[in-house]
């Protein structure tokens, strides 16, 4: 190979890893620095979690309801912050359980870099302290991205899961790049793998599937195979027909999170 062939190479082979991280950020991340007001906090009956805003890991529930059920962390999507997941809480809350609203790192005001490393090693810190603090049963709730945080947490922690809901999930990160990039090895340039079929292959305990019929960001046929993949028998997919990635909040309400908690609860025990 001459110099010049080489050159060349070197060249292309440089613009597809630098296009490969391209595709990763636009997939993945859309770090959102704001910071809620207390009053904000306040009319949403949430509250910073562990302590003050300044040193916050997300946002716990006002639970008014005793005995609490349980406890369950959602990890929101790409955008926005944790604070925009009150919806989250005011239909939890609603069955009796107890709701923190994790924050990443380079969210929220929160310091840190973003990339699936840093995002699931403050996870998993953050549910060793959910469950030093409030014991269990303990949920984990993904939603999109977050969806590839929690699965990547249930294989790593050392802490008892009960139950994962997956909302608009993925079943791996490459699968999705590759069907919007289809002329392009994607899967030879992703950093991070988020790959929700293998951290989710030895998980026992009941797991929900929800996908969007009409995601425009994630297709739900990648929701089925996520779905159709997971070896576990305690698994129930979800199909919520006619809407998409963003807008699915404003059609589901209390009697929906009922559905799924219940499913996932009556595989907790053991």
């Amino acid at each position: 190979m001459n110099t010049v062939v080489l050159s060349l190479f070197l060249l292309i082979l440089a613009g597809l890893i630098l296009l490969g991280c391209d595709i990763q950020n636009k997939l993945l991340y859309y770090p959102d620095s704001s910071v809620p007001s207390e009053e904000s906090l306040r009319a949403n009956r949430i509250n910073p979690w562990p302590s003050s805003l300044k040193d916050h890991r997300g946002f716990v529930s006002i639970n008014e309801t005793k005995p609490v059920n349980g406890t369950i962390i959602v990890f929101h999507g790409n955008a926005g912050t944790a604070a925009d997941r009150v919806f989250y809480v005011q239909s939890l809350a609603a069955l009796g359980y107890r709701v923190i609203l994790a924050e990443y790192p380079a969210y929220g005001g929160r310091k840190g870099k973003v990339g699936e490393r840093a995002f699931v090693s403050d996870a998993s810190e953050t549910v060793h302290l959910a469950f030093e603090q409030y014991g269990g049963p303990l949920f984990l709730l993904g939603e999109s991205l977050g969806c590839g945080v929690a699965a990547a947490v249930a294989k790593e922690t050392t802490v008892k899961i009960d139950g994962i809901i997956l909302i608009t999930p993925w079943d791996t990160l490459a699968s999705v790049a590759q069907s919007k990039f289809p002329y392009l090895p994607v899967r030879l340039f992703l950093k991070d793998k988020y790959d929700n079929i293998s951290n989710l292959g030895s998980f026992k305990k009941g797991i929900a599937v929800v996908g969007a019929g009409r995601d425009e960001v994630i297709p739900v046929e990648h929701a089925n195979r996520l779905y159709l993949a997971l070896p576990s028998k305690a698994k129930k997919i979800w199909i919520m027909k006619d809407v998409g990635h963003n807008d699915w909040p404003m059609f589901v309400g209390v009697s929906f999170f009922k559905e799924i908690m219940d499913f996932v609860r009556s595989h907790d025990k053991g």
